[in-house]
């Protein structure tokens, strides 16, 4: 098959780091797509982790800028971290599940192959999936910020004592809560720690934020979605050691008086699947629904 014939002519592989069974899986991915007169170009700490020596290699900030397509075979976790550093880039991903749940990657690496050269004949749909911005301010200062595709968690870290939070949504006052914390989750996030905390799960697609409290005081406090362009700022009344982590891979240490503006990101995640993917058929498999 010539590559103009192909839907996307540059393909970038990200695998997991540390994998000792990643490295068979990439060079099967990438022996196929050479065949099919692609060019393959393989994430440089991948190559090195895996000791792939036979393709180029590119840094994972220049992937927006060389690949049509990024396929990320890992877990979720994987998935989150090249999402979120390739977000600016609008590049369509693809994830191939070597991890557990694999809410995210949700090509298995069983069918590979199949589901590649489906894709590669322009037989496959798009998502975009909302990004959430989160600024740290400390006395009117800017103290951190980070993005989340899944969540931004406030919580407390160690200690068995409850934290205080203080929610206003666009300017308006919303509650104060004692609780072990506050998830505020992307409609991506909702399978992810939302759920285990109770959270609705929203469709990927919808335009909303879920803020799902982690065992709250008052047990008339509940989750509550919310419109995707909302402004929310969580201020921290009192805590001794409070957190906000970033889809669980970044944290920043928050003080009472510190206050987390979340909102929606500027730029989105675009997830590519094959033809047929059905997000409640992932769930019903994933979650052993009858």
């Amino acid at each position: 098959m010539a590559a103009m014939q192909n839907a996307f002519q540059t393909v970038a592989l990200i695998g997991k780091y540390m994998n000792p069974e990643m490295r068979a899986h990439i060079l099967a991915l990438a022996d196929f797509l050479l065949q099919r007169g692609v060019l393959v170009l393989v994430e440089d700490k991948t190559a090195v982790q895996s000791d792939i020596t036979a393709y180029p290699t590119v840094a994972m900030d220049q992937i927006g800028l060389t690949a049509d397509l990024a396929v990320v075979l890992g877990g979720d976790g994987t998935m989150l971290t090249v999402a979120r550093a390739l977000a600016q880039h609008k590049i369509p991903l693809v994830g191939v599940n070597r991890g557990r749940f694999g809410f995210l990657t949700d090509v298995s690496s069983d069918t590979m192959l199949d589901a590649m050269a489906r894709i590669l004949a322009g037989e496959f749909s798009t998502e975009q999936r909302m990004l959430l911005v989160a600024a740290i301010m400390r006395q009117g200062q800017l103290v951190s910020e980070g993005q989340a595709l899944n969540d931004v968690v406030i919580n407390k870290d160690g200690l068995a004592r409850l934290i205080e939070l203080e929610v206003n949504i666009d300017g308006q006052f919303v509650h104060r809560q004692r609780s072990d914390g506050l998830i505020l989750a992307t409609p991506t996030g909702t399978t992810a720690y939302s759920l285990s905390a109770g959270g609705p799960i929203l469709h990927p697609t919808l335009d909303a934020i879920a803020l799902v409290p982690i065992c709250p005081h008052t047990l008339s406090n509940r989750p509550i979605a919310i419109h995707g362009n909302s402004k929310v700022v969580v201020t921290v009344i009192q805590s001794q050691d409070a957190r906000v982590h970033f889809d669980g891979q970044h944290q920043v240490s928050l003080q009472p008086g510190d206050q987390v503006l979340v909102q929606r990101a500027p730029c989105s995640v675009c997830l590519l699947h094959p033809q047929g993917h059905s997000h409640y058929g992932m769930l019903r498999d994933k979650l052993g629904w009858g």
